[in-house]
């Protein structure tokens, strides 16, 4: 079958399957869930074997450390996704919520009820474990789901897009709710982001490359972030052995992720003292740094000097940005300059300054007193997430399951007629 067809058949069907998957009950759409889990746990053998296949090509072909991280599943992972299924089917249904009732002079009572967006596409790289994330997600808030992983993830994703329609089967759904694009040809991304009559909002999530290519070329809205540019900011009064901490755990407990920090921003006053430990404690651990001419001779010999190209950053590695600020305003300013909506966080013991900074800078997740890597669907509440937007328009900040809905206006009268 011609490539353009079998895409078009894929979205048809989405679509079609997106009408039952709406007016179907939150207990079979929970039960599905709780199918998956089972599926995940029972087969965790073979995901493991998928993915090591995945594994080893990816570093025969060269693929970067940091994709490597990100397309690694462990057994930990298995049991991650286990219980994300668990709980997103522990949360309320949102789907036929009505909201904010109000009676008009008409006599008319008006509302709004949550309803589901209807398909979604998600494009995404390496990150296999989005096969689940994104798939549990949409189908809790009723949507139909499109699933185009990369190359390189192509045996991890079989085997998991396999589990999803086998839980949605054994619950009475359709299959067509959770389709993973049987092709790693890029052409099929291309028909796909031309199917607007089909498909309501397409997700990527990947490289900046990717998710440009997916803006420029898709006729439907983009739900997106382009680049994870993350700031915290060390005002002179915060603790330092606790900016030490959080500095250390944003920076290196997982470099290659979008909430991982890329730049440092420390007030005049406290750098003599606090650069020197922070830099020989993160050295040891492998970071080095790209330091500003104030703090280039504090932070030892891990540091190098940092070129203009290193602020706006987002190096997805051991590696940190570091600049000294004479001010709080120095520091937002800088943050707004070079931010890119994603994570910023201020540490200080003064609660008016953090007030400030929380209304003053604009990020998807401000932060006071705690790592930037908080800023995730699950450490949020949200279960899982289907990604983080910066684009403000419908959401900001890490998707869930009512961010996976709208809101229609929904009408009751007793005969009224407009004057």
């Amino acid at each position: 079958m011609e490539l353009k067809t079998q895409v078009y058949n894929l979205a048809r069907n989405a679509r079609e399957a997106s009408r039952r998957l709406a007016c179907s009950s939150g207990r079979s759409r929970d039960a599905a869930l709780l199918f998956l889990a089972d599926m995940l746990h029972e087969e965790r053998a073979a995901i493991l074997e998928a993915n090591a296949r995945d594994v080893t090509a990816a570093r025969e072909n060269g693929l970067d450390d940091a994709r490597v991280d990100r397309l690694c599943i462990t057994p930990q992972g298995v049991d991650a996704m286990t219980a994300s299924c668990r709980h997103v089917a522990g949360l309320t249904d949102p789907v036929g919520e009505v909201e904010h009732m109000t009676r008009r002079p008409s006599g008319i009572m008006v509302g709004r009820m949550r309803v589901p967006l209807g398909v979604i596409a998600m494009i995404y790289e390496s990150r296999p474990n989005v096969t689940i994330d994104a798939g549990i997600l949409c189908l809790k808030a009723g949507n139909s789901v499109i699933l185009r992983g990369g190359s390189e993830a192509r045996h991890s994703n079989e085997i998991l897009g396999g589990l999803l329609q086998n839980a949605l089967e054994k619950a009475d759904l359709p299959r067509a709710a959770a389709q993973v694009v049987p092709t790693t040809d890029r052409e099929a991304v291309r028909h796909l982001l031309a199917l607007d009559e089909f498909i309501d909002v397409v997700i990527p999530r990947g490289g900046e490359s990717l998710i440009r290519a997916v803006v420029r070329d898709a006729t439907m809205p983009v739900l997106k972030h382009y680049q994870g540019v993350c700031h915290i900011y060390v005002h002179s009064d915060a603790d330092q052995d606790m900016a030490l901490g959080i500095v250390r755990n944003a920076k290196t407990q997982r470099p290659g992720v979008c909430n991982a920090l890329e730049c440092l921003l420390v007030h005049e006053d406290i750098a003599s003292e606090f650069l020197p430990g922070l830099g020989s404690e993160l050295a040891a651990l492998g970071v080095s740094f790209r330091a500003c001419p104030v703090s280039l001779p504090l932070l030892g010999n891990a540091a190098s000097p940092a070129g203009e190209d290193d602020f706006g950053r987002e190096f997805l590695s051991l590696t940190l940005a570091v600049k000294v600020v004479a001010s709080q305003s120095e520091a937002e300013a800088h943050i707004a300059r070079y931010g890119s909506g994603h994570s910023e966080a201020i540490l200080t013991r003064d609660h008016a300054r953090a007030m400030r900074f929380l209304r003053t800078v604009d990020a998807s997740c401000v932060l006071i007193n705690a790592s930037t890597r908080f800023n995730d669907g699950g450490e949020l509440g949200l279960g899982a997430e289907i990604g983080i937007s910066t684009s403000k328009i419908h959401a900001y900040g890490p998707m869930g399951i009512k961010e996976l809905t709208s809101q229609k206006f929904v009408v009751f009268g007793e005969g009224q007629v407009r004057e």
